[in-house]
């Protein structure tokens, strides 16, 4: 659902050049363009139904907004074996947070504004499950065994305070073809680790950089042990 923007948040800040075009600023010129059927409009809800419960057992994948409090957002993939959105009630959901790269960007704007909306993906599906709540940061619970994956606790995890819940229709995914492997071309981009020699790494050495970015040695690194809390 919208949210209301302080007028900090909500100025606009387009670039020079950008400015004239015809731009929509207003609730009523969006309307223009059509308003959902009411079954639609309807169908967000507050708490979590043993359908929702399913699909969260069968998504490995979540993709996870978060904003800090003047308006900059962020959002991150977040992958584990199916079941990643870990259910303690109808309320409520548990992330589990792996080992990574410690930017922990979405995490600073959990820790000054709590709100997060997230997308979860089943492989294969075209429709996706969508949830937003409220987010809190915990070191431990008894739920932290019930994350165990190979032998490891999570890092961290994220208790989602749900607010509204509801599915979101296929026709992105299906105009993406997003699971047609017809329509895969992942050669046709420069290698993660070519693009980090262009742009983060460029001063480091090239067959280092290849080393570090072997898709082997990350598969290794995917559960690593647990480190120290503080």
């Amino acid at each position: 659902m919208a949210a209301t923007l302080s007028p900090d948040v909500s100025a606009p800040r387009f670039p020079d050049g950008y400015r004239d075009l015809p731009t929509v600023t207003s609730t009523e010129q969006l309307e223009a363009f059509g308003v959902p059927d009411p079954a639609v409009r309807d169908k967000v809800r507050d708490r979590l139904h043993p359908l929702d419960k399913d699909w969260l057992a069968a998504s490995p994948l979540v993709f996870v907004g978060t904003a800090s409090p003047d308006g900059r957002c962020d959002v991150s993939p977040k992958g584990d074996p199916a079941g990643i959105g870990h259910v303690l009630d109808e309320h409520t959901l548990v992330l589990p947070e792996r080992a990574g790269n410690k930017r922990m960007d979405g995490f600073h704007n959990i820790l000054a504004n709590p709100h997060v909306g997230l997308v979860f993906v089943i492989p294969g599906r075209q429709d996706t499950l969508r949830v937003n709540g409220v987010a809190q940061l915990v070191t431990d619970g008894p739920f932290f065994d019930d994350l165990v994956v190979k032998g490891h606790r999570p890092l961290l995890a994220l208790v989602v305070h749900v607010e509204e819940v509801f599915y979101h229709c296929p026709k992105a995914l299906m105009r993406a073809k997003a699971w047609d492997p017809a329509s895969w071309h992942p050669e046709s981009v420069a290698r993660y680790a070519d693009v980090a020699k262009q742009l983060w790494r460029a001063g480091d050495d090239p067959a280092a950089v290849d080393e570090h970015y072997r898709d082997e040695k990350y598969a290794a690194e995917l559960y690593p042990d647990l480190v120290s809390r503080p």
